[in-house]
């Protein structure tokens, strides 16, 4: 009955979609079916500084073991930008970390009226929908972050993208729904409640809570300004979109976002082997990384930011180092692992530091349960293709800026060499959203 009602959504959801699905380029060739994916999406640091890194020895090790990119690229800046392009092949024209214009119906996409939001502009996002143009990246940048030079270099300094006219306002959220699948976005320090309305939080306080209430008052006052801003909403890119906001479909709202710990949280999903198609994963902003000013020295950001490794917070580095032993040691414990063709993919939103002469060049990791190993590639990838690759695996549409030419398929990282592609149907999922 499950299986026969999550097709009969999938066939509305294509009818009522209609052209905006014919918009979609075709499925992805040269990826082995794969039935579970773990996206795991550290922060702000570039190739040169995780690679060789003393201070994340798992991370190195693992790289070798497993399969690595020594050729990937972050698009452009800021990090919003980056989530966004990795789940829909677009910035959407978002070119700023600015938190979602909740549920407003009134506003217009950056989409619709082709004019992107910048680092300068103060007012939040409106709801990501419809179908329009996004932003273009150059390859240096000097109208965002920005106006001197050298200027923000995106990707290798040398490619850029002209913007695309006929962008689709989804994801893969949205694909693999349609196609009667599940995804969870998990987000560590988020409050119980769930990511409704909340744009910052440490797990209990959030930019909702009203500190008059907890009494009695201090002196000086509880205010928003002592919370630690663990999570963000800039790095859960799923609750931009209207159609996520609102929960038009059940299987594809806010309730797919939820913590690393609770009963339907990341460690309970791994622990019960229920677990959707696709798990993006993102630590909290101590533990992927990126670092919070007011969060005492073993969380501060860099301290320089020449993009050298001498010019780095230690403490940071290895937390982030930790957390993702911690979170790869979880996959691997969860029966989930051995069932099927599964990958964990580990990367980093953005290099933070990409002025002259240091690129947007970022560290890949992929590890199968299948196929091959201890690769090293050389193939120039960037968000785009680790988007095509997984569109490809779940056996969906390229999205967007995925379906551009040149964009490859990382079929290299994911090569199940010789080991036989279960294309005799893909598996469901065991969460029940």
């Amino acid at each position: 009955m499950k299986m026969h009602r999550a097709a009969t959504l999938a066939v509305a959801f294509t009818t009522l979609a209609g052209t905006a699905l014919s918009q979609q380029g075709p499925v992805p060739q040269d990826v082995p079916r794969l039935d579970h994916v773990f996206v795991i999406m550290m922060e702000n640091h570039g190739y040169s500084q995780i690679v060789g890194n003393p201070n994340a020895p798992f991370t190195n090790q693992y790289a070798n073991a497993a399969n690595r990119s020594n050729n990937y690229f972050a698009i452009a800046h800021p990090s919003l930008t980056n989530y966004l392009e990795v789940v829909g092949g677009s910035n959407f024209g978002v070119l700023d970390d600015n938190s979602p214009d909740w549920h407003n119906k009134t506003c217009t996409p950056n989409l619709l009226t082709a004019t992107p939001s910048l680092e300068s502009t103060s007012s939040n996002i409106c709801p990501i929908a419809g179908q329009g143009k996004d932003a273009a990246t150059p390859a240096i940048d000097l109208t965002n972050e920005t106006t001197h030079a050298p200027g923000d270099i995106n990707i290798d300094g040398k490619k850029s993208i002209p913007a695309g006219s006929r962008i689709l306002g989804k994801t893969i959220a949205d694909q693999l729904v349609a196609a009667g699948h599940t995804w969870k976005s998990y987000q560590e320090s988020l409050p119980i409640h769930g990511a409704d309305l909340v744009n910052n939080s440490d797990g209990y306080f959030s930019n909702l809570t009203d500190f008059t209430k907890i009494q009695p008052t201090l002196t000086p006052p509880l205010t928003s300004a002592g919370i630690v801003n663990l999570y963000a909403v800039k790095h859960n890119p799923f609750a931009y979109f209207r159609d996520i906001q609102e929960g038009f479909d059940p299987r594809n709202s806010l309730r797919n976002t939820v913590a690393f710990e609770g009963a339907r949280g990341l460690y309970a999903d791994l622990a019960s082997g229920h677990v959707p198609s696709f798990s993006f994963i993102a630590p909290n902003q101590c533990n992927d990384q990126h670092g919070r000013g007011n969060a005492g020295p073993f969380c501060a950001g860099d301290p320089n930011d020449n993009g050298t490794q001498a010019g780095l917070n230690p403490a940071l580095i290895q937390r982030g180092d930790l957390t993702i032993q911690r979170l790869v040691k979880s996959i691997k414990a969860s029966s989930t692992w051995e069932d099927g063709h599964n990958a964990i993919v580990i990367l980093w939103d953005e290099n933070d530091y990409a002025t002259a002469p240091e690129t947007n060049q970022v560290l890949l990791i992929v590890d199968t349960n299948y196929g091959v190993h201890h690769l090293a590639s050389k193939v120039f990838y960037d968000h785009f293709s680790l988007l095509k690759t997984l569109e490809g695996g779940f056996r969906l549409p390229c999205l967007n800026h995925a379906c551009d030419a040149g964009v490859q398929v990382m079929s290299d990282l994911f090569s199940q060499d010789g080991d036989r592609d279960r294309d005799d149907g893909f598996r469901k999922d065991d969460d029940e959203q």
